[in-house]
């Protein structure tokens, strides 16, 4: 059997079946899977080949399972052996949210684990972060250095009991040990570090807390004096904090919740949802400034159920614990230096982490998932491709970084690495990449990099080629491909590619096309008209002067009266009016990402950004539902001129339309762009499938409208269901086309 066969309860529930059937042989682990010898009647061991995959355990998946006959060896038990090295592949799980059973523990003053931090079993808790080898077993685990106790031992032994082989087992006897570390004061253990907790959580304190895949900062998400000290200490601008709730009511509480985001919320995944707030939350303005949506999670680890079991906080901040830029901490002596001008305390324990992983955020658009950010309870578990590969490295993008590694029909995305613009990233991304080629088996033989030369990945791939190919992938076609492979659509699609920054072939900033593509290869049948990009980061920071740039470009006057602007100060305008007449350092782009932008200023929603894509989150989040007005793009050639749309758009403006009308307006002018291009494109060559990607399909209001015009138009529509859309899904992409560029022997370097 191959699949998620391990650390998940398959061993005893094959050997539960088995007996059950009364068949004698064995079952272990082995580096490719699961392998059993059964015999018996032929009726019973035909019931046991079919029941294998269909009654496995609810953590399992069963990707295979190959069967042949031997000889009978005459035996009158059914056993389980002892691991056993070899060659081969299985799939890793990923850490998973305390199950019921063990929460019930958690509570019980009659169970020897009550209040115990670090409950799990079988059917829940930590995985792929604690995993240092395969066969998954405790030695090859960061538990390794807690020996069992009696009771472990015994549990950990008994094919009945849930925790058998339960790599993680632990208890108040054997460990690990809670530890609460608060400068100025002795280190406290156990009970007394929670309690320590609880009161400085309670009196407006902020804790560095340790969770599965590293530290999180934490602090009462209703007191404004805390949070807006924690988004100081962190310098976090306005982005958002995501925050933990004590329960489902207590989300509840604080947002408008359906029935998929709740049973996404309360699963066994327990990602960072986004949610619409509620106007009378009591969450502190400084959680989410100008942000209509709440990123909420539920306690997914006993520590983080012992942190609400007190009278106190029902809703705490839960940022990554790292300054802005950074990989998040792992190590508690690393935590107490780092974190230093962060934290009031840590509360830690010795349990190490083996590989970082930060929460994943998620949100629903129409009951379907939406990835923001794929890592924790996601990673490391595989994409099945279309095509096949050869051992490959795709080393993603530098923003949102994440990787992947592929074999055959297989593809393993990383969990979220960030930002390479640092050291400490490149080396959170070397630890993290040699961490999934050890669980995977994956040699690479090739690598696959963005086209962008000042890319670090890309540089990173370079450096450490060591005379393997190296292959170059368009941005956004990886952005469609990547869409098509987690599909496992495999021929030619009606592909729009939108986002912020993507390096053109023609050396402009591309991020607003219409393309025709398959893995083999695209054409570029549409974009947005190029505009000066002024300043290149600059114009990216300051949505004011994207505006001004899109209103040149479209012929309009720079009236005073617009936001936008008066935003812009005389000098600033001047000097900006000499950079576009001279073309000094103006990048042309065809960028969506940068039209949003140039509109929320236009409309009087944001003018400088202290994080990526804040102008175009603000814009979305004021859209009004009930709008049923509309502009319009004009096409001209190849080119898609936003200018009939701006020159709209500052219509409304100066005649005191709301913005949150604009942005309606806006949201559906783009999502008929899309339809109309696209059944411009299905009367030319008969194609009718048709691939969203890019960044700017993580908004809800354009995506749903997009797909339902387009599905109630005849289209196919593969949209991102598994991978983000955004930079983080590029991986995916880039392996899948090399893939093919490989097998017709067209590398590119």
């Amino acid at each position: 059997m191959t699949g998620v066969v391990q650390g998940v309860g398959f061993r005893p529930f094959v050997y539960a079946l088995a007996r059950e059937l009364g068949l004698s042989g064995q079952v272990a682990n082995t580096a490719a899977g699961v392998i059993a010898e059964v015999e018996g009647p032929a009726v019973a061991v035909a019931a046991f080949a079919r029941r294998i995959a269909v009654d496995a355990p609810p953590l399992a998946v069963v990707e295979s399972v190959q069967a042949e006959a031997v000889e009978p060896a005459g035996g009158t038990e059914f056993v389980i052996l002892e691991s056993a090295a070899g060659t081969g592949r299985t799939l890793v799980s990923p850490d998973v949210a305390t199950c019921a059973d063990c929460l019930a523990e958690l509570a019980d003053p009659a169970d020897r684990r009550f209040r115990h931090p670090f409950v799990s079993c079988t059917n829940c808790g930590p995985r792929f972060t604690i995993i240092t080898g395969l066969p998954y077993d405790r030695p090859a685990t960061t538990m390794a250095a807690f020996p069992l106790c009696p009771d472990c031992r015994r549990e950990y032994s008994d094919p009945a009991d849930r925790r058998f082989h339960a790599q993680p087992i632990a208890c108040p006897f054997c460990g690990p040990r809670l530890r609460l570390y608060q400068p100025g004061t002795e280190p406290r253990y156990g009970e007394e570090a929670l309690a320590v907790a609880h009161l400085l959580l309670g009196s407006g304190g902020i804790l560095a807390v340790k969770g599965l895949g590293g530290f999180h900062l934490v602090c009462d998400a209703s007191d404004e004096t805390a949070v807006a000290s924690l988004r100081k200490r962190k310098d976090r601008g306005n982005k958002p904090f995501a925050v933990m709730a004590a329960d489902l009511a207590a989300a509840r509480s604080i947002a408008e919740i359906d029935d998929a985001e709740a049973e996404l919320l309360a699963g066994h995944l327990r990602p960072i949802v986004l949610l619409r707030s509620r106007s009378s939350s009591g969450i502190a303005p400084s959680v989410a400034p100008g942000n209509p949506d709440l990123g909420i999670m539920v306690p997914y680890t006993p520590l983080h159920q012992l942190l609400f079991d007190q009278p106190g906080p029902c809703v705490l901040v839960m940022t990554s614990g790292n300054l802005s830029g950074e990989p998040i901490v792992t190590a508690d002596d690393e935590a107490e230096v780092r974190l230093a001008a962060l934290a009031d305390a840590w509360l830690g324990h010795d349990r190490p982490i083996h590989v970082p992983c930060d929460d994943s955020v998620v949100r629903i658009v129409d009951r379907a998932e939406l990835p923001v950010r794929r890592s924790r309870g996601y990673a490391p578990f595989p994409i099945d491709l279309p095509i096949p590969v050869r051992p490959t490295l795709a080393v993603g993008g530098d923003l949102k970084n994440t990787f992947c590694l592929g074999d055959g029909r297989y593809a393993w995305l990383s969990g979220h690495v960030g930002d390479m613009d640092n050291l400490a990233t490149l080396r959170a991304f070397e630890k993290a990449e040699q961490h999934l080629e050890l669980l995977t088996g994956v040699q690479p033989e090739l690598l696959v990099t963005d086209k962008h030369p000042g890319y670090r990945s890309r540089q990173w791939a370079l450096r450490h080629a060591a005379g393997r190919p190296v292959v170059s992938v368009q941005h956004h076609h990886a952005h469609l491909a990547s869409v098509m492979a987690e599909h496992r659509h495999d021929g030619p699609v009606i592909g729009f590619a939108f986002d912020g920054t993507g390096y053109g072939d023609d050396g402009a900033v591309w991020g607003g096309e219409a393309m025709r593509a398959t893995y083999d290869g695209f054409e570029r049948l549409a974009h947005l008209r190029y505009v000066p990009l002024p300043g290149g980061d600059a114009g990216v920071r300051n949505p004011c002067r994207m505006a001004l740039s899109h209103l040149r470009a479209a012929g309009l006057p720079w009236d005073p009266r617009l936001p936008s602007v008066a935003e812009c100060t005389g000098a600033e305008r001047d000097l900006l009016a000499a950079q576009l007449e001279r073309e000094i350092a103006c990048v042309p782009t065809s960028s969506m990402g940068r039209l949003f932008d140039a509109v929320s200023s236009l409309a009087g929603v944001c003018h400088r950004v202290g994080y990526e894509a804040q102008a175009a989150i603000e814009l979305e989040g004021l859209a009004v539902a009930d709008e049923r007005g509309g502009y319009e793009f004009a096409l001209q050639g190849e080119e898609i001129d936003p200018a009939p749309v701006l020159a709209a758009v500052v219509r409304d403006v100066l005649a005191g339309v709301d913005a949150g009308v604009v942005s309606a307006r806006f949201h559906r002018a783009v999502a008929g762009l899309i339809v109309a291009e696209a059944e411009r494109i299905r009367t030319a060559d008969g194609l009718s499938t048709v691939a969203l990607s890019g960044g700017v399909f993580v908004n809800k209001v354009l995506l749903s409208a997009t797909c339902r015009a387009l599905t109630e138009g005849g289209f196919t529509v593969l949209r991102p269901h598994r991978v983000p859309p955004t930079d983080a899904g590029l991986a995916l992409g880039q392996l899948a086309v090399a893939a093919r560029e490989r097998k017709e022997g067209t590398a590119c370097v």
